[in-house]
């Protein structure tokens, strides 16, 4: 049972900390706009940006460590930059919409025409998946993720399973929002919508401060 409940914890542990970063329901009404309001192309885009946002999230996990070990960067010098990104991303949110709008109508403006396959894949990624969707503070989550990875090989593969595992889930729920943003906003409301980013976007200036001290910290007691 003791074996079981840590397996569901890590296993939950990596939508539990992205969602909220990735913040979903405060992208989809720029999904919605870049599908043109088509239904068949906003079921193709947001399974393309769903697909993109694993492979982020897992190539983030499985390698980011190492990257920063090439480049002679240390996890809580991480932790602190993503703190300052994701918590700067969510007093953005808290306090200026013009920027957002701005993108949004950009994307808007090109959306009327029928989007080939090609046109979807590169949108999807540029700017839906990166850096709208799975953007610095989600990367810098998931390195911190990967960091905590065992390091004996049969460990660490086995790990890495339940993470990915636990990326498809996120990228599940990213999919399931995208897809059904324009009943759920339809749902929600312009006031209702308004009230729900600025909530996510509370809760997401809290757990950026906590990235932020978490690396403070760890940088404190490397100090001699």
């Amino acid at each position: 049972m003791a074996s079981l409940a840590s397996i569901l914890q890590a296993l939950f542990l990596v939508p539990l900390t992205l969602l909220p970063i990735i913040n979903p329901v405060g992208v989809a009404p720029i999904v919605i706009d870049a599908a043109g309001n088509d239904d068949r192309v906003l079921k193709r885009l947001s399974r393309q940006v769903a697909i993109n946002g694993w492979v982020v999230i897992v190539a983030s996990m499985l390698v980011g460590t190492y990257v920063l070990d090439l480049f002679g960067i240390s996890l809580p010098v991480v932790r602190v930059a993503g703190g300052l990104l994701v918590a700067f991303s969510a007093w953005t949110m808290l306090t200026r919409h013009e920027e957002a709008d701005e993108v949004q109508t950009a994307i808007a403006e090109d959306a009327s025409a029928d989007l080939s396959e090609a046109e979807i894949v590169r949108r999807s990624f540029f700017p839906i998946t990166f850096p709208l969707t799975t953007g610095p503070g989600c990367i810098a989550a998931a390195i911190a993720l990967g960091a905590q990875f065992p390091r004996q090989p049969l460990p660490y593969v086995m790990g890495a399973g339940i993470a990915a595992i636990g990326a498809a889930i996120t990228a599940a729920v990213v999919y399931l929002i995208f897809r059904n943003g324009g009943r759920l906003l339809m749902r929600l409301g312009e006031v209702g919508t308004t009230v729900m980013m600025r909530l996510m976007a509370f809760v997401l200036l809290c757990i950026g401060i906590q990235i932020l001290w978490t690396g403070w910290t760890d940088l404190n007691r490397m100090v001699p």
